[in-house]
Formats: structure tokens, sequence, C-alpha cells
């Protein structure tokens, strides 16, 4: 079955053009122009991935990708035509799982899509138990879903990469670009700010204190790495 995929853009001709260019790729794709549409589409829907656009009508592509983390856990690739650092940070605060800056090469957001449903398909393929108890941690695979003493986190697909990556190779340091090649899969020019943003979010989600972190850690001028304090169960 092919992946689905919303687009939310108010642009109609590059919304035609990503349409287009995507259903060349195979996928199944739907669109919408404003925010409200968007948010209504991926909540009444289930999608693979979603290309949503920072500056929509009404409601903007930050207050939609906002939103939508309190309720799923989607995939969204943030589409900006701001090429300043605060709106990539902020795009990746509010949920976001990655961002393109337009405006941009379709050959690179095509990459970024294959590699944002490798991610998925690769972590729940491989896998030889569904779920993972590892202390504290309940980590069912095929859901995608984490509870930590038994209450459920809800983390963005590319916090659950980064967390399954890391539990999987405990005491393995990984450095940012080793991070970005793993988990994003492609080339990201260098730009290692996006594993901090998702490293501190991800820490703030799980640990009790995030700035003590008893599980992600940090090995200064190197990178990060999990470190169990219970034994591991699998």
């Amino acid at each position: 079955m092919a992946e689905k995929i919303l687009v939310v853009d108010d642009e109609p001709i590059l919304l035609k053009g990503l349409r287009f260019s995507l259903e060349q790729e195979g996928y199944e794709v739907e669109t919408a122009v404003d925010g409200k549409e968007a948010y209504d589409l991926i909540l009444s829907n289930t999608y693979d991935a979603v290309i949503l656009d920072l500056m929509l009508p009404g409601m903007d592509g930050l207050e939609v990708c906002k939103k939508v983390r309190e309720k799923l856990m989607v995939p969204i690739l943030m589409l900006t035509a701001k090429d300043d650092d605060s709106s990539k940070v902020l795009g990746l605060e509010y949920g976001a799982d990655d961002y393109i800056t337009k405006p941009f090469n379709m050959l690179e957001l095509k990459a970024r899509i294959k590699a944002i449903l490798r991610r998925v398909q690769v972590n729940d393929s491989n896998m030889t138990s569904n779920v993972l108890n590892l202390g504290d941690f309940n980590i069912n695979t095929l859901g995608r879903k984490v509870t930590i003493n038994g209450q459920q986190v809800n983390l963005t697909a590319k916090e659950f990469d980064l967390l399954l990556l890391l539990i999987l190779n405990e005491e393995k340091v990984y450095s940012r670009e080793e991070l970005l090649e793993t988990i994003w899969g492609y080339e990201y020019f260098g730009d290692v700010r996006t594993v901090d943003v998702h490293i501190r979010r991800l820490r703030e989600k799980i640990e009790t204190n995030s700035s003590q972190p008893d599980y992600i850690l940090t090995k200064w001028g190197v990178g990060y790495y999990f470190k169990n304090k219970k034994k591991r169960v699998l």
C-alpha cells in the first residue's frame, strides 16, 4: 500500500507541483491550503507524513504543529520561507521532525521524506521483539509508544527514533554528525543544532530532571549516549 502524505501550502503552483512530484514517486497525496483545513484533515485521517508550510492563513504552521503534537505523533516536515535560525529552531521546538527552507530542491525534499518513512519502517521491521522492557521504560516498537512507570510519554517520530537508537546501543557515544546521518538519513549541511534540540526535548519528556539526566548523557566534546540504571530485558 502506498504511503499517504498530506501537503499543506497556500501557494497553488507550489502545491500542485509538490503533489505531482510526490505522486510520481508512488505516494498517495492529499492537500490543504490553510491551517484549519490541515488540522481537521490530520485529526480525521491517517497519514504517514505531513509536509507543512510555516506561513499559512488563519492558523499558521507552528500552531498546527503544536496542536497536532498534543494528539498525534505523525512525522512532520516543516516548509519555511524564512532562512533564519529562529524559525528553524522554533519549528523543531514545536514538534516538527525536520524542516527545509524555500526555495528547495525537489530531490532533497524527496530524500528527506524517504528518510523519515524509512526510519519508521526499519525500526519496526528489524526488531526481534515488539516490546522492550527497560527498567522504568516500556517501549512498544510497533505502536511506537513509550511508557515510563506506567505513564505514556508522547514522542515525535524523530524523538522515538533517537531514544530507540541510543537504548539499543547502550553506552555507545554518538557524535551529533553520526546522529544526523543515522536518524535523518541524509546530508544535513552540518546543522547539528537539530540534534541538540531533539535531545533536549527528549530529556524534558523522559528524565525526572532534564538538567541532570539519568538516562541520556553527554560525553563533553564528543556526543550523546544512553546509560541504563537497570538491566535491560529484551
